[in-house]
């Protein structure tokens, strides 16, 4: 191909290169020049065209791009029409990207006038999805060089159709692990099975020890699960853990425990048969991608997967800030004296407790959500938010004279999530994190409070504070700021305990002794027990 100024006169039949104007008319990029366009361009003074001529051993930009789009498309991908010389490529159906990354970089090296753009290798697609797009820089290329690009293009993309549709879940139990949090997993995992043409055909729950997990495993694939998902109460932490103990129990094997992936380094790969089973890593009670959507989909996809290929994943599987890792924009400068903040929820209803709002009952003389104000007063968390919403200006007379910010909620009756989005907004920016207080457990002492305050440390990696007894998590439970974005992206009634479950490694647990971690009011009983509990322990008072 020749490119190049050539005399207005010798313009005819050549290619625009660039767009020129001619008169009122414009003589797009790309037009050939016929005598119309000579005649306009001669009228408007012009000289001299930038133009391309094609010769004889050249083939045009979209019928190059055409050709190797055509040998590119493997089965379940399709080559779109080209123009401009652009070639794109389309998955037929929903399933996985497989290509080979060292093809693609051969089909781009045989001349730069070639190139090719994919998608990342093992990509999930949906029917329709671009996956693949050819472009031809100029607007011919040697056919010696299309027929080299051809020949090393033969069916190298292709999209293999989810196979494997019924998909066991089995989840460990253990007294820390709140109901919400397993429900909400169940809700998730479905969510993410669903975009990739699966469904649940089992749900099982059973205590966090291998005997009994071993005997689900095998429940699930007998009930017709080709694949088995197991959410462990506890993170996989060794091959003796019991996750990895009750598969080889049930028979299985463990191919691999541990991925380059983060998140989802903790996940655990193995198979009952030739049916996979994978150890979630907590990450996957997520509905955020991380590790586990990549080994599941290929799973899926009844592509092959081993310890190699898990091993591979290293390039590229930094795929987000999490919180564990130094974020040192999230905190204050380490000279500054880090604040902490306290949230206390006061908004909802209590449905629960008829003919009366719990949060105004009598405990000791007082309202029980001023125990908790006062709690949290009498400790060193500063500024104290009280987010109110039902009955708002009746929970406000109760603290009357304390030095309480508030905050209303006004979509209170969707539940506690929105509560704890208007109580995060309104922590001031300086404070490194807050304690989220529920309005309802009058008991929490402020010794507690202090103690979970001096326990976090963002430098050391605890950013969750939870208080603990005998192995049960209670509230209220400190949260670094990392955290804020995903406390207020929760939704409807469920609280933040599936967050916990996610991230074990930013965790920090705090030994309680009193009741105070565990006892709300939610029932009359429950009231009465706290009115028990509340006789035996001191109180205070601000």
């Amino acid at each position: 191909m020749k490119f190049g100024p050539v005399p207005l006169a010798d313009a005819l039949g050549r290619i625009a290169a660039h767009s020129v104007q001619a008169g009122a008319h414009v003589i797009r990029k790309g037009t050939r020049f016929d005598a119309t366009h000579i005649a306009a361009l001669a009228a408007d003074g012009v000289k001299e065209v930038i133009a391309a001529h094609i010769e004889p051993e050249d083939v045009p930009e979209d019928a190059a791009a055409a050709r190797l789009a055509a040998a590119l498309a493997g089965r379940g991908v399709r080559a779109a029409d080209a123009f401009t010389g652009r070639a794109n490529l389309h998955a037929l159906h929903s399933g996985i990207l497989r290509l080979a990354p060292g093809a693609v970089e051969a089909f781009n090296l045989v001349d730069e006038s070639i190139t090719l753009a994919t998608l990342p290798a093992f990509s999930p697609v949906a029917a329709g999805d671009m996956v693949a797009t050819v472009k031809i820089i100029p607007f011919a290329v040697p056919a010696t060089k299309v027929e080299q690009a051809r020949a090393s293009a033969r069916n190298l993309l292709e999209v293999a159709p989810f196979r494997r549709r019924q998909v066991g879940l089995v989840s460990t139990l253990l007294p820390g692990l709140a109901q919400k949090v397993v429900e909400k997993t169940c809700k998730v995992t479905t969510a993410r099975l669903a975009r990739m043409e699966a469904r649940l055909v089992c749900d099982l729950r059973v205590p966090h020890a291998p005997e009994v997990l071993a005997e689900a495993i095998s429940k699930a694939r007998a009930t017709g699960a080709d694949c088995i998902i197991v959410f462990g109460a506890s993170a996989i932490a060794d091959r003796r853990d019991v996750i990895p103990v009750a598969l080889e129990r049930a028979g299985g094997r463990v191919e691999r425990l541990g991925m380059p992936v983060d998140p989802g380094n903790l996940l655990m790969l193995g198979f009952l048969g030739d049916c996979p089973v994978l150890g979630a890593p907590g990450c996957a009670r997520s509905p955020k991608e991380n590790g586990f959507d990549w080994v599941l989909a290929r799973l899926l996809a009844d592509i092959p997967v081993t310890g190699a290929d898990i091993a591979r994943l290293g390039v590229g599987g930094l795929l987000s800030e999490i919180p564990t890792r130094p974020q040192p924009r999230d905190e204050p400068p380490p000279d500054a004296p880090l604040t902490l903040a306290a949230v206390i929820l006061a908004a909802g209803r209590g449905s629960r407790m008829v003919g009366e709002n719990k949060l105004l009952a009598q405990v000791n003389g007082r309202p029980v959500v001023r125990h908790v104000v006062e709690a949290a007063l009498a400790s060193a968390a500063r500024p104290v938010i009280v987010v109110t919403g039902h009955e708002a200006p009746r929970i406000e007379e109760a603290l009357k004279g304390l030095p309480v910010m508030f905050v209303h909620n006004e979509r209170f009756a969707e539940g506690m999530a929105g509560s704890v989005r208007t109580g995060i907004a309104a922590v001031p920016r300086d404070a490194g994190g807050a304690i989220l207080l529920l309005g309802d457990m009058p008991l929490v002492s402020p010794d507690l409070l202090d103690a979970q305050m001096a326990a976090f440390g963002p430098e050391r990696g605890r950013l969750i504070v939870v208080p603990v007894r005998d192995g049960r998590r209670g509230n209220p439970v400190l949260w670094s700021r990392r955290f804020f974005p995903d406390l207020c992206s929760l939704d409807g009634d469920v609280g933040a305990r599936h967050l916990i479950a996610a991230h074990g490694e930013a965790v920090c647990e705090v030994e309680t002794q009193g009741p105070g971690a565990f006892l709300d009011v939610d029932t009359p009983e429950a009231l009465a027990d706290v009115r028990k509990a509340a006789a035996r322990t001191p109180s205070v008072e601000v």
